[in-house]
């Protein structure tokens, strides 16, 4: 007799941003069809204002983290991210643009991933940015970056970045 395997799930960060339309029904919208499309739905952040990072003549993002325990594997996790953006009508236009929305992987599990022009996981910039951070300290504070050694919440509070964050 043969025993089905179980299946492995992996806790996955995301961090969705937009400041393009309806920012709020956007960050709902990919919400939504995150816990559709990738797994079950474990964590989700305030949301946070940020003024635009990099090019910052544009409107102000909202921004979310959401944590996901799926069992696809992290190139999938991207391809649906990507498909999700497309759905709800995200244009790639210029590096650090405007955007309806964005669906960034910042943590795969504890794994480090590094695929060429593909993916990198932990996200490479994280720790810069605290728009990334703020929200992923609120629902992640213990988790230890693979990379850094360092939690979530120690990052997050000795980062440097200067740009204001609010929560809603």
């Amino acid at each position: 007799m043969m025993l089905n395997k179980a299946l492995e799930y992996t806790a996955v960060y995301l961090l969705l941003g937009g400041n393009l339309g309806n920012r709020e029904e956007n960050l709902e919208q990919a919400i939504s069809l995150i816990g559709a499309n990738m797994g079950k739905l474990e964590a989700i952040s305030s949301v946070y204002e940020t003024a635009a990072w990099g090019k910052n003549d544009q409107p102000s993002f909202l921004n979310q983290a959401v944590a996901v325990k799926t069992n696809l594997t992290a190139v999938q996790v991207l391809e649906n991210a990507l498909n999700i953006e497309q759905t709800l009508g995200r244009v790639r236009k210029e590096k650090w643009g405007a955007r309806l929305i964005d669906i960034d992987l910042i943590f795969f599990g504890n794994e480090v991933i590094d695929i060429e022009n593909l993916l990198q996981v932990p996200h490479p910039q994280m720790q810069f940015r605290k728009f990334v951070m703020a929200p992923l300290a609120e629902i992640a504070p213990q988790m230890i970056h693979p990379v850094l050694g360092k939690t979530v919440l120690d990052i997050y509070e000795n980062i440097t970045d200067e740009l204001t964050v609010r929560k809603l």
